[in-house]
């Protein structure tokens, strides 16, 4: 009874770690697709000070 119980724990918890892991994969992906949308951008932007076209 106590190693059904201690599997049963055992799962629950490796469920909860797979899962955090695949939800912070996530939000990786959309941190680096914003910076590399704040990157594009900046790009656009280099050369405002020595241009009168911005």
């Amino acid at each position: 009874m106590k190693r059904l119980v201690f599997l049963m724990l055992l799962s629950l918890f490796s469920m909860g770690t797979l899962t955090a892991c695949n939800t912070m994969a996530g939000v990786g992906e959309d941190v680096q697709e914003a910076g590399e949308a704040v990157e594009d951008e900046a790009e656009g932007h280099i050369d405002c000070d020595t241009s009168d076209e911005c």
